[in-house]
């Protein structure tokens, strides 16, 4: 049986990706309202996140997994306005943010309601948008995969991304010291201003020779790295005996060369993983780990990470546009 909340059109405006190309292939297009089915609900979107994927999947390379939505968008905000068959929670009538595999550019969206997680305290509806993607990812990849302890230390290439501003955050909130590469001194200044302890300008400085500087030789506990390619090499020489390694994308090239003698000798783990296509259980799953162990964080805590830029959501070419750049700081959102 499908609860609503109120009267729902037949139509909405979402983006579509006409072809793989540039930002202007994004076109905003009338679309009919998704139905929820069982176990999932239909959310009025607020605001919709704007992450990487998004700009791979644009352009061709980051095709969504069988049965999501072609529309991008992997997080949103808003309030539920229907439920499928057996959905109890969250209610009808609630403001959630949501973790999806597709659909965020658009007035309305399907979400698996394990998927859901209430808005933490001091954030607004919009804002919420920025939460879902950045950190189910680094809680998975940071936290559970590589094991963070207070008193360890992460190094975080990216550290003034969605990613990377996250990372700071959490990792600062559960007692860590954090180390950050960045692209700029101005990226460098906002990630210190975030909680960072060192920010390495890797343009100017060798990230692995300033890592060991910062920690008396000893290396980095954890590495996030969303570069790969030849970073992977050099994360193994900045790393600290046992210490671990989650990959997370490619951005600087899907093949490495590695000497594999130091990973044994370090007693290394070298792991990766990717978000989107794990099943709903599983993303549950993390969602209540949140829920549990960081969203009580938000009322004491500043986790909550910057927001660059806000565009309508038929400007998402240009928001596209901005994260190319590589300008921004922290998240981008569509607010629709």
């Amino acid at each position: 049986m499908l609860t609503r909340v109120s009267v729902i059109p037949e139509q909405m405006t979402a983006v579509e990706i006409r072809g793989p190309g540039a930002p202007q292939v994004l076109r905003a297009v009338p679309r009919p309202v998704p139905q929820p089915a069982a176990g999932e609900v239909l959310i009025r979107v607020a605001g919709a996140g704007v992450n990487r994927p998004d700009v791979l999947q644009r352009k061709g390379h980051y095709p969504p997994p069988p049965g999501a939505s072609e529309i991008p968008g992997l997080e949103v905000a808003g309030t539920v306005v229907a439920a499928g068959a057996g959905v109890r929670e969250p209610a009808v009538g609630s403001e959630v943010c949501a973790l999806i595999a597709g659909g965020g550019y658009a007035q309305y969206a399907v979400a698996p309601a394990p998927q859901c997680l209430p808005l933490p305290p001091k954030v607004a509806l919009e804002e919420g948008a920025v939460l879902p993607e950045t950190f189910f990812t680094v809680w998975l990849n940071v936290f559970e995969r590589s094991r963070l302890r207070a008193g360890e230390t992460l190094l975080v290439h990216g550290g003034s991304s969605g990613i990377g501003t996250t990372a700071i955050l959490l990792a600062k909130a559960f007692a860590a010291t954090v180390i950050v590469t960045a692209g700029s001194a101005q990226k460098c200044a906002a990630c210190r201003e975030l909680g960072a302890d060192h920010a390495i300008n890797y343009h100017e400085v060798d990230f692995v020779a300033a890592t060991l500087r910062a920690t008396d030789g000893r290396g980095a506990d954890v590495i996030l790295d969303m570069v790969g390619g030849d970073y992977v090499a050099r994360d193994v020489a900045a790393a600290s005996t046992e210490g671990r390694i989650a990959l997370i994308a490619v951005q600087g090239g899907a093949k490495a060369e590695l000497d594999l003698r130091p990973l044994l000798t370090k007693r290394l783990m070298l792991g990766g993983s990717s978000l989107r296509p794990q099943s709903v259980q599983a993303k549950g799953r993390l969602a209540a780990a949140l829920r549990q162990q960081v969203w009580p964080l938000f009322a004491t805590k500043r986790l909550k990470p910057p927001i660059c830029a806000r565009f309508p959501l038929v400007e998402a070419a240009a928001a596209h546009k901005l994260m190319e750049s590589n300008a921004h700081i922290g998240k981008i959102v569509l607010v629709v």
